[in-house]
Parts: C-alpha cells; sequence; structure tokens
C-alpha cells in the first residue's frame, strides 16, 4: 500500500478504534458522553443520564440521573434533562434554584453556566457554599450568550453557538460575574478551564486543542496547540493533575499523561 492511500485509510481506522497518538494514552473500561476532573475525583455521565465516579480503576455509580455534571473547588454540581440544578451535599442531590443545560464548578468555589437560551450565569462564592436546597439563590446573570461557560484559576472562558472564543477578564469568587469579553482568535465547539489554570477545548472536526501562555499576568494566553497524534475525534476533554480526559464520538473515554 502506498502512503498516501495509507494517509485516507486514517479517518476509517479511527472511526473502528479509540484513538492513535504519540501520547501515552490508555482506554478505560465504559461509556460516556461527558466528564469532569478537578482535584483528583472524576465524575461523568452516560447517553442514559447514569451518573459515575472514579474510585480507584473502577467506575461507581451514584444515584440520579443528570445530563451534565461537574466537579471542582465548589463541590459536585450537575444539571439533568429539564435543567434542573442539583448540588451534591452528604452524598444525596439536593436541587437548587435556577435552570442550566451547563454548569462548571472549576472556580475558586463559585459555580457558573449557560441555560437553554445560552444566557450566562454565576453564582458567588458565599451562597455556591452553603446552598443546600432549602432557599433560593442568587444567580446572577452576565451580559452575552454563549453554549459553554467554564472557569479555573486565571479566569473564566467560554464559546458560542457559533464556536467563537471568548474569555472573561475580572472574574472573582465575589462578585462573580467579570468586567468584559475579549474574543479569542480560533473556533472550538466546547471548553474546559481545569482547576489550576489550563484551558483545553475541541473544535466541531473532534480535535483537541490546548491554551499555551497562560500566566496570571497574561490570563488569555498566547497560542492554540493541537494535541499531536490524535486522528480520533474527540466531543469532550477535561484536564486535572496531569491527566488529559477525553470522551470520544463513540461515547468512549481515553485518558493521556500530559
Amino acid at each position: 500500500m502506498m502512503l498516501w492511500e495509507f494517509l485516507l485509510l486514517l479517518p476509517l481506522l479511527a472511526g473502528s478504534s479509540v484513538c492513535f497518538s504519540a501520547l501515552d494514552c490508555t482506554e478505560i473500561p465504559g461509556s460516556l458522553k461527558q466528564i469532569d476532573a478537578s482535584n483528583g475525583q472524576v465524575f461523568g455521565v452516560n447517553s442514559a443520564g447514569n451518573i459515575y465516579t472514579l474510585y480507584g480503576d473502577s467506575w461507581a455509580q451514584l444515584p440520579g440521573s443528570l445530563k451534565h455534571v461537574t466537579v471542582g473547588p465548589a463541590g459536585v454540581w450537575g444539571v439533568n434533562n429539564n435543567n434542573n440544578i442539583y448540588k451534591l451535599v452528604g452524598g444525596s442531590w439536593q436541587q437548587v434554584t435556577g435552570l442550566l443545560k451547563q454548569i462548571d464548578a472549576g472556580g475558586d468555589m463559585f459555580v457558573t453556566g449557560v441555560n437553554m437560551n445560552d444566557d450566562i450565569y454565576c453564582l458567588s462564592r458565599p451562597a455556591a457554599v452553603s446552598a443546600n436546597g432549602a432557599s433560593g439563590l442568587p444567580w446572577v446573570n452576565i451580559a452575552g450568550k454563549l453554549k459553554y461557560y467554564s472557569c479555573g484559576l486565571w479566569g473564566c472562558w467560554g464559546v458560542n453557538s457559533a464556536d467563537d472564543i471568548y474569555f472573561r477578564f475580572d472574574v472573582t469568587p465575589d462578585p462573580c460575574e467579570g468586567s468584559r469579553w475579549e474574543q479569542i482568535p480560533g473556533k472550538l465547539s466546547m471548553i474546559e478551564v481545569g482547576t489550576e489554570g489550563s484551558v483545553y477545548g475541541v473544535n466541531s472536526a473532534g480535535q483537541v486543542y490546548r491554551r499555551d501562555g497562560i500566566t496570571k499576568s497574561n490570563p488569555i494566553g498566547t497560542s492554540w496547540t493541537q494535541m499531536a497524534g490524535f486522528i480520533c475525534k474527540c466531543k469532550h476533554v477535561s484536564y486535572d493533575l496531569g491527566q488529559l480526559w477525553l470522551i470520544t464520538d463513540q461515547d468512549k473515554i481515553v485518558k493521556c499523561r500530559i
């Protein structure tokens, strides 16, 4: 077989396998459509809405049903198919006020997310910490429209319905709304900010990118780097403690050491 013939076959090979990479990657048993990792904890949900967390090398199922789950300094939160919001309190899910389709707990003990209309919200640290389902929460509406919004050590990132990428300046735990948006060159369909400040995303073609050059003085970083070697299609990514967690378009779970 000629080299060009093999290259043409690569997309087909990727569809029948998990992925090929120069990185140290391992397929993890199980099936998930979304995953989130922070501070050594890993949570995910599958296509049936079942919720799982990783204990050692095995997945343990939690009670309840969610379409999106997040773990971070603010705890473990999730939203279900009706966009109801839940927080894991004392080992059980407590519904709290508000409606979101995507939620993120990666900020400094504050919570962010977007609703079914792509409206953006955040919940400052005092309310996020004390939330227990017993009283209403003071969600703050942030100007703009996003389909995905995620926060970490140096700020918050989001993508809109056109896959445009934005960074939110001056976000603090209290208040959490920040001051202004800056559009960042590139296109991503989802983006995740690690608790320690790393930024990874996936584009509509299933390619995984890392934002480089992020520092406290330059929180928007300098450039995007495609994670070399991947020819599989991914749809979700999360990073924590040197591990890159990937969900493929076939709901397979891949862990890569970075």
